[in-house]
């Protein structure tokens, strides 16, 4: 099965939305829809999601 999207483009999508979630999150909290914790939490774990989408340095670890 051929990948549908190659690794650059899901770690592009990733970064959207990561960037996206820092706009938008904010407003969130004052609005008490959600908590800073569990705004914290959400961008830490598409953080490490677009972390392994790096793509490797020329010693083999992650930029």
């Amino acid at each position: 099965m051929t990948a549908r999207f190659t690794r650059r483009q899901k770690r592009d999508a990733i970064l959207r939305e990561i960037k996206m979630r820092k706009r938008v999150y904010p407003s969130q909290i004052r609005q008490e829809r959600m908590t800073q914790e569990e705004a914290d939490h959400e961008i830490d774990v598409m953080e490490a999601i677009a972390a392994d989408y790096a793509e490797p340095d020329l010693f083999g670890g992650a930029r």
